[in-house]
């Protein structure tokens, strides 16, 4: 086990707050002398099924305490899910479903372990003891929070002067988290920045059941590839841990080589020293920034796949993006029509390149959009529905569409 000092300064690397860092050092000191390592807890509603890279931050932090040799609680929140975590919403979230939950859960246990330990990590779920918490129980607990207190949160003052509804059962979403704390009998909580009043009610109720309350550590909430909104699938500025090789790698070549360093330091495993060493010899010309940020694409991809993966997207990016020339393996797709034409925009979206036929104007509109090599700028294009067509949109995006003729009936 490392000393208090190292593993403060592991700890501390990346976060927002920390409260408190005396309690940390307390308990790290206590479990230095005594051998015991501490319980850390980070809950994840399983809301949709598939992680992005802003989800790994919070697992990245948890691989370092894993590093440390303390336990690992990845928390499943299967029973808090069904309320619908109300935390930066301006309307009640809709509950999901058990069948959601479930299949959802079932996706978060195989993706973690692409950064946990799995022989090091204890996978829990709420429903185990809130399951079991008798209405006479649930009661109580409600009594330790006044609605004055609940009111603090910023969302929730916000609907309320705008006399947007409020839900009773959203209140009790931050208390029963709360409560996880108590049940886990948790040393550290980890979160975002948007749940530090959540994080913090744990502290509150664990002091009320005598146990010694909890160090809670945010971590920030990662931007997405524009470098401004926080990473999310519903904006499209997100790298999703499941998505091919050459596609995260490809993402990550496109960020800002300000944003580049961000994400080394919230995301590589690489030290702070080795980060500050790149960013110093890159300052000083000593190496181009493309190099370092196909470092980072490279761990990440070997990261999610393996480093095989990262060699063969790596060697793609460069066929594709230096060359010119097109990638080992595009996507293919048959499309059935008795039409002689079809609109580009519409094709753009069968063939899965855009979101919707706006989206496919969109891309037209910025010069994005090449059929069979040739740039197209005219929205209103058709192409001739026969044979093969090979489609582009941006950088990285292709795929090859085989036309066929439509039987009657179909």
């Amino acid at each position: 086990m490392k000393s208090v000092e190292e593993q403060v300064a592991l700890i501390e690397r990346g976060t927002v707050d920390l409260i408190s860092r005396e309690d940390l050092v307390k308990k790290l000191t206590r479990s230095v002398e005594t051998g015991r390592p501490l319980t850390i807890k980070a809950g994840f509603d399983p809301t949709a099924p598939d992680l992005h890279l802003g989800h790994t931050v919070l697992l990245q932090k948890l691989r370092h305490f894993q590093v440390l040799g303390h336990e690992i609680n990845f928390l499943i929140g299967d029973f808090t899910g069904l309320i619908g975590d109300p935390t930066g919403k301006s309307d009640t979230r809709p509950p999901l479903t058990r069948e959601d939950i479930e299949r959802n859960a079932e996706t978060y246990k195989e993706q973690v372990f692409k950064i946990l330990d799995p022989v090091k990590t204890k996978v829990v779920f709420n429903s185990t003891w809130l399951g079991e918490l008798s209405s006479y129980e649930m009661i109580r607990l409600a009594s330790q929070l006044t609605v004055a207190r609940m009111l603090e949160r910023d969302d929730f003052k916000k609907r309320f002067e705008s006399n947007r509804p409020i839900s009773i059962h959203e209140f009790l979403y931050p208390l029963i988290q709360g409560y996880d704390s108590v049940a886990m009998e948790a040393d550290v909580e980890l979160g975002g920045t948007d749940q530090l009043f959540n994080l913090l009610m744990g502290r509150d109720l664990q002091r009320n059941h005598g146990q010694e309350p909890q160090v809670v550590l945010t971590m920030p909430l990662l931007e997405g590839l524009d470098g401004v909104n926080k990473m999310s699938k519903s904006l499209g500025n997100y790298i999703g841990i499941s998505e091919p090789p050459d596609a995260i790698f490809g993402k990550v070549m496109s960020i800002s080589d300000e944003l580049m360093f961000r994400y080394y330091e919230l995301l590589s495993d690489l030290s702070m020293d080795e980060i500050n060493g790149l960013r110093a010899d890159m300052e000083a010309g000593r190496v181009h920034p493309k190099a370092v940020k196909v470092r980072l694409a490279r761990e990440l991809v070997a990261r999610f796949h393996d480093q095989e993966a990262a060699d063969a997207a790596e060697r793609n990016f460069e066929q594709v993006f230096r060359n010119h020339e097109l990638p080992d393996e595009i996507p293919e797709k048959e499309i059935a029509t008795d039409d002689d034409e079809i609109w580009l925009p519409k094709l753009l979206l069968e063939a899965g390149l855009v979101k919707s036929t706006s989206d496919g104007r969109r891309m037209i509109k910025q010069n994005a959009v090449s059929v069979d090599g040739e740039k197209v700028r005219d929205v209103n294009a058709n192409v001739a529905a026969r044979g093969t067509v090979l489609l582009k949109v941006g950088k990285r995006r292709f795929c090859r569409v085989h036309f066929s003729r439509q039987e009657p009936g179909e």
